[in-house]
């Protein structure tokens, strides 16, 4: 009986530190991918929400990402949101910051502009202004636009 349960709860803590863990490897890279899409969402003026369902759907089928509760991503994509719509600038400048962050994971990188373009043609219309921001985020990253046909 004490065996059973001490078996249980090492699994269960096992289990625990698993997620931690994973939460902390990939959260550079959630918050990356979630200021790309606020970045592109936010291109036209307008923050759609089938740009948001999309981001969300990505996130929820991402092995990457997983670890990370759906509320959390929704959390930091308003925080990131909420500075553009205090100061476009500030907003654009906070979400590059966090963009910046995979400039030496080029793998990872690449992720996370296919998915910036994905959103950005999520509403049917991927248009100058959203290129543009992509193109942004490439030179962010040191990653050519021509590679993403931009």
């Amino acid at each position: 009986m004490v065996l059973d349960w001490l078996k249980t709860n090492v699994t269960k803590a096992r289990e625990a530190l698993q997620t931690e863990v994973g939460r902390f490897k990939n959260r550079e890279f959630m918050e990356a991918v979630v200021s790309g899409c606020a970045l592109v969402a936010a291109a036209d003026g307008d923050i759609s929400s089938s740009e948001k369902q999309k981001m969300i759907k990505y996130i929820e089928n991402s092995e990457e990402l997983k670890v990370f509760k759906l509320e959390e991503v929704i959390a930091f994509f308003k925080k990131i949101t909420d500075k553009f719509e205090f100061d476009a600038e500030i907003g654009k400048a906070e979400a590059l910051k966090h963009v910046g962050a995979l400039r030496n994971k080029p793998d990872a990188a690449r992720i996370m502009v296919r998915v910036c373009i994905a959103i950005g043609a999520s509403d049917g219309n991927f248009d100058d202004s959203e290129k543009a921001v992509i193109r942004t985020i490439c030179r962010e990253l040191t990653l050519d636009p021509a590679d993403f046909d931009l």
